[in-house]
């Protein structure tokens, strides 16, 4: 009966399934706790915490958590009411405009081609080196990270199937790994009477005086630069709404693995960086280190267990790139699968043999391959400016969403399956606070570089936009079969009748 409602509820939309629903509740949760990651997000940015703003960074992380939950709960409010593959490109353009839909689905495009090549690169140039005891040099990191990229593409151009168990293992291990290091330096530092509680409050390095400011036009202050810690971490939750159409029941299935993913994340995140930073000795020196966890880690527990979460680590980005990738090549074949994607008569077919967007899957790492070269060759901090682009696309593409929501949610028809009630009003209170502070963190001008890169893959969205309404006209960007969502809108029943209803000539994949 799930398959057959599923099948139903995507017709709604213009579309026949294209894909088996072979993904399970955990699985869901598990794409979207995999792109979150707090092992790769904490492991990458605490050592820049501890420069920016000391060890005190820390306690933005619970409000960034909660300012993100919030968000979640509005993203999966329109998933469960538009479930269908491409996530916020989807939910803009059925319920602004086409148009608009489209710059959000290119946004969302940049963001995920850019975060792939940021969240791998880590791997080559701050965890490997380590682990292997070799030099890090442009070269060897470029190698390696574009062997890693190959690797996630051939697995999920392959196999959706072996794709997930990859990923579910993975998650599990990060979860079970994280529990464990976070018990063992607590229960262990303690017995050694290494805990100093005075870090929990220490500003490191950082002066008093203008700590807390909010900095002015061109720079954000020392407490607000703290926040990059969880900024930059709990994102890609959405993730999970680009495998709409892979789901069983994704109304009640998705919306419920975002914020369970967020919550599991900020929880077991903060209770890890709590942990680390109790048992961190000296926070100046240890700020200087450029692996501040590991060593942190090896310090209190040895080197075998710093090797083992070494390793964790690896997995753990390997598994948050590999679920980047494959939302990026759901993304692509979503929007080619509407003809409004540069390629799109190749790019939206899938694979007979394979059952995956096997063409989508392969200009995705070409693009990343060629976006890795050009950051290696042409800027002197490449992973910085990766992490910037990474962390400010989101912010935007969040703020967008909630925008959405907050202009259509009293006429958006309910399902049943997931609506927010009497908690709508708060939580979305919540969200526009946390997004529009988030927002203004990226006045600083150390992001002039990602500010410089989001503008110029705008410029180059807006020169095929413009290429595409000029050749194909306004009804270049109509939407498939859209009459079940307009009709609801406009508060009457939808009929296959219905005059104001497109024509499903795009509908087949």
């Amino acid at each position: 009966m799930t398959g057959s409602s599923d099948r139903d509820e995507l017709a709604k939309f213009g579309y026949q399934p294209s894909f088996e629903r072979r993904t399970s509740k955990f699985a869901s949760f598990a794409v979207a706790f995999a792109f979150v990651s707090i092992a790769t997000g904490i492991f990458t940015t605490y050592g820049s915490v501890l420069n920016s703003s000391g060890p005190l960074g820390i306690w933005t992380w619970p409000i960034a958590v909660v300012g993100q939950l919030a968000v979640a709960f509005v993203i999966g409010s329109l998933a469960s009411r538009i479930p269908v593959t491409g996530y916020a490109y989807q939910w803009t353009s059925r319920l602004a405009n086409p148009v608009l839909g489209w710059i959000i689905g290119w946004i969302s495009f940049m963001f995920l081609a850019v975060v792939v090549v940021a969240v791998d690169y880590t791997v080559a140039s701050t965890v490997l080196p380590v682990l292997l005891s070799y030099e890090a040099t442009t070269g060897i990191t470029w190698a390696i990270t574009a062997v890693i990229l190959i690797g996630q593409a051939l697995l999920i151009g392959i196999s959706q199937r072996w794709t997930e168990k990859v990923n579910n293992t993975a998650v599990t291990a990060e979860l079970v790994g994280m529990v464990l290091l976070t018990v063992l330096l607590l229960v262990v530092a303690a017995f050694r009477s290494q805990m100093d509680f005075g870090n929990l409050w220490s500003r490191g390095a950082i002066p008093a005086e203008g700590y807390w400011s909010f900095g002015d036009w061109t720079s954000a202050g020392p407490w607000m630069l703290g926040f990059l810690l969880g900024a930059f971490t709990i994102v890609g939750f959405e993730s999970a709404a680009n495998l709409a159409e892979e789901t069983n029941d994704p109304e009640r299935v998705v919306p419920r693995a975002m914020w369970q993913a967020v919550l599991a994340s900020g929880v077991l995140g903060f209770l890890f960086l709590i942990a680390v930073t109790l048992a961190a000795g000296d926070p100046i020196a240890l700020a200087e280190s450029g692996t501040p966890i590991a060593d942190v880690i090896e310090n209190t527990l040895g080197s075998v267990v710093s090797t083992l979460l070494l390793l964790l680590v690896v997995l753990a980005i390997f598994a948050c790139g590999l679920v980047i990738m494959l939302t990026g090549t759901r993304l692509t074949w979503a929007m080619s699968r509407d003809e409004r994607f540069p390629g799109w008569k190749q790019l939206k077919q899938v694979s007979p043999r394979y059952g995956t967007p096997l063409k989508a899957t392969i200009m995705y790492v070409v693009l990343a391959e060629v976006i890795l070269g050009l950051f290696s060759l042409f800027s002197e901090d490449a992973l910085f400016t990766l992490f910037g682009a990474a962390t400010l696309l989101p912010a935007v593409i969040y703020a967008a969403t909630v925008a959405l929501y907050l202009a259509k949610r009293r006429s958006l028809p309910a399902n049943g399956k997931f609506e927010l009630g009497k908690w709508e009003a708060p939580t979305l209170v919540v969200a526009v606070i946390w997004l529009v502070f988030e927002l203004a963190l990226f006045r600083d001008t150390s992001f002039r570089d990602a500010w410089l890169y989001v503008l110029a893959l705008l410029v180059i969205g807006a020169v095929y936009l413009v290429g595409l309404l000029a050749t194909r006209g306004r009804s270049a960007l109509d939407m498939p079969d859209m009459h079940s969502i307009d009709a609801e809108l406009d508060h009457k029943s939808p009929t296959p009748t219905d005059s104001s209803a497109p024509t499903n000539q795009k509908a087949q994949a």
